[in-house]
């Protein structure tokens, strides 16, 4: 295994080509590894089942306002002091009691049964998207496909007029820049769609519909203490951005993994049941989460590492999920293997809730995309493709030839 230096530097571009052999590289050395990110130092947690008992430990808190207070969030964030509340009164900003309370406010909307009424909107706007392609045509599927289909979905729950995706789509991309250097551009970003959120959740409350805003605005209006006004907005930031970015990068990796490996792609096409352990597996090898945040409440030991107080604390899912002691050859992408257990939508209380959304929406589109056009194959090498450099990894692009 190769060297690594001694303190790995997560902002690194060296990291970004190819950070799983540095992921396995500190796997085989220990559970956990002082790194620099964010401009700072950071505990960085790589094997199974420590970072799976530190998704769900407490002393790990979501909750960075504990820590730093809501005014000296870390400076790499970029926010403004206008805009910092916003970013840090969501159900993933707080620990219970608070989660708990703010979780059960949308916790409804997220559940199987409600994700299944979207399905058929899903697989209507896939194929709408598909009917604007051609056999033989050169097109980016993450520009013609992945991209548009979950951030019309995610809108369109939360009521947000078709004329604001694109600049929400960009903005939310600004927002999850992930090194020191875009900070201003990241701060620029969340001002705009601070402001826009503001002025939607007005317009919404002028004109209230059936849709995921509204009702949380009437939750705020008239139940005084379930809902507070940087809630209100705080929440509807979060959802609106986690919940189409995530399916933009399962989309396309997923399309990606199975264009790489043709005996996989093949086996789905004989056995299209396969797809939802595709999606599975696909976000076991690469999920668009990598890495989670938190920050230690006291001194809590891992191994033979002390992890101190009010240290940040970077539990990475992505090495985690290729695991050798969880997951046997983690680095071969196997649509028949079982990936029960993966941590790519976080563990404990804290697990994804839009995960089923996500899941849904990924199986959808690639089932659409390959009954349409089952023989079609990248036009760059998987090799030459580049990654954003994000809170969430995901393709720039995916240019594929259409047959």
């Amino acid at each position: 295994m190769e060297n690594v230096p001694s303190v790995p530097n997560l902002d690194d571009d060296a990291f970004h080509i190819d950070q799983y052999r540095t992921y396995a590289a500190l796997r085989d050395k220990g559970p956990v590894h002082r790194v620099r990110f964010g401009g700072q130092d950071a505990w960085l947690i790589v094997r199974y089942e420590e970072a799976r008992a530190a998704l769900a430990d407490l002393r790990f808190s979501n909750d960075q306002k504990k820590v730093y207070g809501e005014v000296d969030l870390p400076t790499y964030l970029g926010y403004s002091e206008e805009t910092k509340p916003y970013f840090a009164n969501n159900m993933g900003a707080n620990d219970p009691p608070d989660h708990t309370r703010l979780r059960k406010i949308v916790a409804h909307a997220f559940t199987a049964r409600q994700v299944d009424r979207v399905r058929v909107r899903t697989e209507q706007i896939a194929s709408e998207l598909l009917d604007t392609m051609r056999p033989g045509q050169q097109v980016d599927l993450v520009e013609r496909f992945a991209h548009p289909l979950p951030i019309t979905i995610i809108c369109e729950l939360f009521g947000v007029p078709s004329n604001y995706h694109h600049d929400f789509a960009r903005w939310s991309e600004q927002i999850l820049i992930i090194d020191e250097k875009h900070s201003a551009e990241r701060g620029r970003a969340a001002d705009n769609l601070v402001r826009t959120i503001l002025d939607l959740i007005e317009q919404r409350r002028a004109a209230p519909g059936d849709d995921l805003m509204s009702a949380l605005i009437r939750i705020h209006d008239r139940e005084a203490g379930r809902l507070n006004d940087d809630e209100l907005a705080s929440m509807t930031l979060i959802m609106l951005i986690a919940g189409f970015e995530t399916s933009v990068s399962l989309i396309a990796s997923t399309v990606q993994l199975l264009l790489d490996n043709p005996g996989q792609m093949e086996l789905l096409r004989s056995q299209p049941e396969l797809i939802s352990r595709a999606i599975d597996e696909t976000l076991r090898i690469a999920g668009p989460a990598e890495v989670t945040t938190r920050v230690a409440l006291e001194d809590v030991q891992i191994g033979d590492t002390l992890i101190p107080a009010r240290s940040t604390v970077l539990i990475a899912g992505a090495a985690a999920n290729r695991d050798p002691q969880k997951f046997p050859n983690p680095n071969t992408y196997d649509i028949t293997r079982t990936t029960q257990g993966h941590l790519a939508f976080g563990y404990g209380v804290h697990h994804c809730i839009g995960r089923p959304l996500a899941q849904m929406e990924a199986e959808v589109a690639v089932t659409a995309l390959l009954r349409r056009f089952p023989r079609l194959h990248l036009t760059t090498p998987s090799q030459n493709l580049t990654w954003r450099r994000s809170f969430l990894r995901g393709l720039t692009t995916l240019p594929v030839t259409l047959n």
